[in-house]
């Protein structure tokens, strides 16, 4: 464990930055999960929408460098692909 006052405020910060890490990466999870459930049950509207919500979850956090960007890209590529099929 850090004994410096500058460390420890840095060990908090990156605790702190860790959890918030942490709750993007699973909105991104799930987001993507439920464009993949709506594409199954083949409902296009529902597609739809979650394909929108999950673009925009995936753009905020490949912008807040959560996720890097062109993960991002590819992923919001290849649900779009998969929404515009059905």
């Amino acid at each position: 464990m850090a004994n410096h006052k500058s460390a420890l405020k840095r060990h908090r910060q990156s605790l702190k930055a860790r959890e918030r890490n942490r709750m993007m990466k699973t909105r991104v999870k799930n987001a993507m999960k439920a464009v993949r459930l709506a594409v199954e049950s083949n409902d296009a509207d529902a597609a739809a929408k979650a394909l929108q919500d999950a673009t925009s979850v995936l753009d905020k956090a490949a912008g807040k460098k959560v996720i890097h960007w062109r993960t991002a890209a590819r992923k919001i590529s290849r649900l779009s692909l998969a929404a515009n099929k059905i």
